[in-house]
């Protein structure tokens, strides 16, 4: 484990302070994009804690850093469903650290596809944050990366954080209109094809549409949305219930 004594400081009443005055996603994304790098992590989610049934990672999330492919395959090869982190999370709500290298020596399959996929995106160590919104709903903030695995005090440090940071995203939250009214019925189809795992070129063969023209209603959407990217735009569409 890092030396704490030795560990970069970082000004984290000041992060506080900073997320207070946030009112977008996006710049909650930069927020948090800062936070990875100032704790020496790769990439972070913010996610609502699955559910029993549910099977992808990406309707779960709220915002994330994590590489678009890592999150594709991590769906399709249906790794949240029964996965045993976020049944550690319904357990608990102390952070966790965690070493997916360790948890798959002494584990089954999954652990160890789990943590070869994490390994290819050099990421396999992280820290989950159990954090709960004040209507209940509980969700989990996270760092992922191939550091030594956090510290103590920068434990203590991203709890604080991260309680921070999903009530600030439920208030912003709570001023999205639930509406599809701000989106064109073609950005609408290109979001639920772009849901369905299909290309900007296959959309484009499926909608009689060039592929310039898709990339232009999605990229329009994902702003419409204030979200950061294809990925957070399509999750934010399923769970305001734009698309299903």
């Amino acid at each position: 484990m890092e030396n704490e004594r030795d560990r970069v400081q970082v000004d984290y009443q000041g992060l506080l302070k900073e997320i207070s005055t946030l009112s977008t996603q996006f710049d909650m994304f930069r927020l948090l994009k800062k936070v990875t790098d100032l704790y020496g992590m790769r990439a972070f989610m913010v996610m609502r804690l699955p559910g029993a049934t549910t099977q992808s990672l990406q309707t779960a999330s709220i915002i994330s850093s994590w590489p678009a492919e890592l999150l594709s395959r991590f769906d399709q090869a249906g790794l949240v469903l029964n996965s045993p982190m976020v049944a550690r999370l319904r357990r608990s709500t102390l952070p966790l650290p965690i070493d997916l290298d360790v948890e798959a020596e002494g584990g089954d399959s999954r652990a160890l596809a789990i943590s070869e996929l994490f390994g290819q995106f050099r990421m396999p160590r992280a820290a989950f944050f159990p954090v709960c919104e004040p209507s209940g709903e509980r969700g989990s903030v996270s760092l992922h990366g191939d550091r030594p695995l956090l510290g103590g005090q920068e434990m203590l440090e991203l709890l604080m954080i991260s309680t921070h940071v999903f009530d600030r995203l439920h208030d912003i939250g709570r001023k999205d209109v639930k509406t599809t009214d701000d989106l064109t019925e073609r950005e609408i189809d290109c979001l639920n094809w772009t849901a369905a795992g299909k290309t900007s070129a296959e959309i484009s063969e499926i909608l009689g549409l060039s592929e310039h023209t898709v990339n232009h209603y999605l990229n329009r959407a994902t702003r419409k949305l204030d979200t950061v990217n294809r990925a957070q735009a399509v999750a934010k569409a399923l769970r305001t219930g734009i698309i299903s």
